[in-house]
């Protein structure tokens, strides 16, 4: 266990691990994901080099001329790809004090014909800055590692529902939406908002957070904030909404929130984030009922409406988040579906 009460597993019990490891992983990670929805993980693929790259890397970006990062404005993007200055990603309509840089899968924009789904407009290319273009390679590593974890990670999820063990296999298949957002969140004085990222839950299902040296990141439990900072060697683990409709709230997508540093000292973090295809809508999980008797059903909030199919949900959370790529390349969905702009949305950490 964590310092903070939050569990640490190794990923490698269940991949490389004995019957007995496997059998023990599956039954911990139940025993987590049902409960407080994060834990800590090892395991996961990543080299402290790997990781030290990164972050040495985010800071060269983050330090690039602000000309240099405005050319790669996650405004221009219909695919909400890019970077984004402090104040421009709303949470619970506040503005979340970071900059950030979102990467998706490389993957050429899908034909959208005028009758289409607005979620189809997701998927396209990436900005890359061209002052540092050793960046690409890096943060492409990273999402390509984690999306290889997450796919093991998914088969014990699988188990631990009384599931085959393949269950998700087919909806995870060669298109998952993966999205990394690399992030800084600078300093702040203490009579200012402390908001890096506001209280949300995570919109996809499953989510990987790398964090540099500095704390902020905490997770709503039992009705109080739990710190869950940097272990050296460790990722984040938690699951996002999708997981929670599917179990009927078996599984939980927990709250969480980042909180600015002081004033004088930054924050760096990278999140990843794996879903299924766009075009997924994932069935309805029959619990064994042992589990079904434990299914808490759903949380629902009017100002947040969980939504199964993934083009759909993902779409509802970008929209509420970025504002400006929302007017400028939604305003048709805008349109039909109201303003409704100002509740909590789904945002990343």
């Amino acid at each position: 266990m964590a310092e903070a009460g939050l569990p640490i597993l190794d990923l490698q019990d269940f991949i490389n691990g004995s019957a007995t490891q496997r059998l023990a992983f599956v039954h911990a990670l139940r025993e987590t994901a049902h409960g407080v929805g994060f834990l800590y993980l090892r395991g996961v693929g990543l080299t402290p080099r790997h990781e030290q790259d990164v972050f040495a890397l985010g800071r060269r970006f983050f330090a690039l001329p602000q000309a240099d990062k405005d050319a790669l404005r996650m405004e221009n993007s219909p695919h909400f790809r890019g970077y984004t200055h402090e104040g421009g990603e709303i949470t619970r309509g506040e503005q979340d004090w970071r900059e950030q840089f979102d990467v998706g899968a490389e993957r050429p924009a899908l034909e959208v014909a005028a009758h289409d789904p607005a979620w189809k407009r997701l998927q396209g290319p990436n900005q890359w800055p061209a002052a540092l273009p050793e960046l690409k390679p890096s943060i492409l590593h990273v999402q390509a590692t984690l999306t290889d974890a997450a796919r093991h990670l998914l088969r014990a999820l699988a188990l631990a529902l009384g599931q085959p063990e393949h269950q998700f296999d087919a909806a995870f298949a060669d298109t998952p939406v993966q999205h990394v957002k690399l992030i800084r969140y600078p300093g702040r004085a203490q009579s200012q908002s402390q908001q890096g990222v506001g209280a949300h839950k995570d919109s996809g299902c499953l989510t990987f957070v790398l964090q540099e040296t500095q704390k902020g990141l905490q997770v709503h439990y039992q009705g109080r904030w739990i710190d869950a900072p940097p272990i050296p060697g460790t990722v984040v683990f938690n699951l996002g909404e999708v997981l929670e409709i599917l179990t009927d709230g078996f599984l939980r997508a927990t709250l969480h929130r980042v909180v600015s540093p002081d004033s004088g000292q930054d924050r760096l973090s990278l999140a990843f984030f794996l879903s299924p295809r766009l075009d997924a809508s994932l069935p309805f999980l029959t619990l064994p009922p042992q589990l079904a008797v434990l299914a808490r059903g759903v949380e629902r909030d009017p100002r947040n409406p969980l939504v199964p199919h993934t083009g759909e949900n993902l779409l509802k959370g970008r929209l509420r988040s970025h504002l400006d790529v929302a007017r400028r390349f939604y305003a048709d969905v805008l349109a039909v579906q109201g303003t409704g702009l100002n509740g909590p949305s789904s945002a990343y950490d």
